[in-house]
């Protein structure tokens, strides 16, 4: 049996959906039974709890060989990081009160710096933490390539507005590949603190991808850079609090100066299949 949380967002579906469709039993761990209903006709067994009430969370981690983790996004909170902490303490407390033998966690690239990183920042505190109770494998994700998704409505206009620097590579990886890497690493098993470092087919730049675009389209698409001074106040227009806002203009900075990178070293280094043509291809507008 494994526990899988975040499954009403994209990467815990996939995980979860993975291991049914291979016939492995799993658990789902919600905060409302209502939106469980799917996951229950399906065979899964169903389990309530918030992932800051840790007594809930403990009984949802009880028994099982393994869990799939992560640290959801709180995009109007007015301290990020320290809400982050939180969660991450009740995450480490119900792993170690319900003896959860294996934790594959949802961290990024750039996960090993404490700094200098934006929201990263509390994905290094995660492994940090899980690591001291649980057998646990960092699946650093890459870049997700659906992030471009959001500013697919630019493309009618022969943009694809970016806020790194249009010529640079960096790793991306599609939220498909990142779900199946999960679910693969479930069922291998723990190997101690492992770290997995997860990119897609091949890097790609900004251009790159509009170039992808402007094959699917027909269409030219340009990389069209923004300033990093632009994304508080861009960010903040859709609804984010500055602070989370302040985050996302430190991790763009970490990626344009290579901080935000693997580690490289010990970790296990694998490739996805999903390409970004794949990801974007019907979400066209």
């Amino acid at each position: 049996m494994y526990a899988i949380t975040g499954v009403t967002g994209n990467t815990g579906a996939i995980v979860a959906d993975t291991l049914l469709a291979a016939g492995q039993p799993v658990r789902v761990v919600v905060r409302d039974a209502a939106r469980a209903a799917s996951w229950r006709a399906r065979g899964a067994e169903v389990a309530v709890a918030a992932l800051e009430d840790t007594a809930a969370l403990t009984a949802a981690l009880r028994g099982v060989a393994g869990a799939y983790l992560l640290v959801p996004p709180r995009l109007g909170a007015a301290d990020p990081l320290a809400d982050n902490r939180a969660v991450v303490a009740s995450l480490a407390a119900a792993a170690r009160d319900a003896g959860l033998p294996h934790a594959v966690l949802l961290s990024s690239v750039g996960a090993q710096h404490a700094d200098g990183t934006g929201p990263i920042r509390s994905l290094h505190h995660a492994e940090q933490a899980l690591a001291q109770v649980t057998a646990l494998t960092a699946l650093r994700a890459a870049y997700f390539m659906d992030n471009w998704v959001a500013v697919l409505g630019a493309v009618a206009q022969g943009m694809l507005p970016t806020f790194v620097p249009p010529g640079i590579s960096f790793p991306m990886v599609a939220t498909r590949d990142i779900g199946r890497s999960a679910a693969a690493a479930l069922v291998e098993g723990p190997h101690g603190r492992r770290v997995i470092e997860l990119g897609g087919p091949r890097d790609y730049s900004a251009a790159d991808v509009a170039a992808a675009l402007s094959a699917l389209t027909g269409q030219p698409v340009t990389a069209t850079a923004a300033p990093l001074d632009a994304v508080v106040p861009t960010f903040t227009g859709f609804g984010m609090s500055i602070a989370v806002a302040e985050l996302f203009r430190e991790m763009y900075a970490g990626i344009a100066s290579g901080r935000v990178a693997w580690e490289g070293g010990a970790a296990q280094a694998v490739r996805g299949s999903v390409p970004i043509e794949e990801v974007v291809r019907g979400r066209l507008s």
